[in-house]
């Protein structure tokens, strides 16, 4: 299997802090705007922004693991932080690529139940292979693929790329 790579560590650096400064103009008028990370690569990439706004702007930044059951979208979706702590407020729900858009509708379809003030979803990757209405507010990188190639995002501690197989 060839892997060809479409992002680089430093590619993926200008995009997390590019869409960071997006998020920091959209949510400017807020005093607060919740991260909502997809586990695993989700929660990773939601962390890169966290930092870079944490860098660029007074706005105070909360983190919240997203963990969503994607053999079984149905199954309850599990919030590491309780509703009470981003109800009314800015949310950006977060993934590292959207391929078919199971995930992130499912994501939304979770955060739809609870009364937000703003939202908006991010990704580093968008695949533009949607089966669902869904689309990606902040995205680092818009890529036409065939159906039986797959995008994986690697995120080591020494090293972070984006691949094509």
């Amino acid at each position: 299997m060839m892997k060809h790579i479409i992002l680089t560590q430093q590619e993926i650096e200008h995009k997390t802090k590019r869409i960071a400064y997006q998020i920091y103009e959209t949510f400017s008028d807020e005093k607060e705007v919740v991260l909502a990370g997809i586990a695993t690569n989700g929660y990773i990439f939601a962390q890169k922004l966290a930092d870079e706004l944490n860098a660029i702007s007074d706005l105070k930044v909360t983190l919240c693991e997203v963990k969503i059951n994607k053999q079984n979208p149905l199954d309850k979706v599990a919030i590491s932080l309780p509703a009470e702590e981003y109800t009314n407020k800015a949310l950006v729900l977060i993934d590292d690529v959207l391929n078919s858009g199971t995930t992130l509708i499912y994501g939304v379809k979770h955060f739809l139940e609870v009364p937000l003030k703003k939202f908006k979803t991010a990704v580093l990757v968008d695949r533009n292979h949607k089966q669902y209405p869904v689309k990606a507010d902040f995205k680092g990188l818009s890529l036409s693929t065939s159906l039986k190639e797959h995008i994986q995002v690697v995120f080591d501690t020494e090293e972070a790329y984006a691949f094509l197989s």
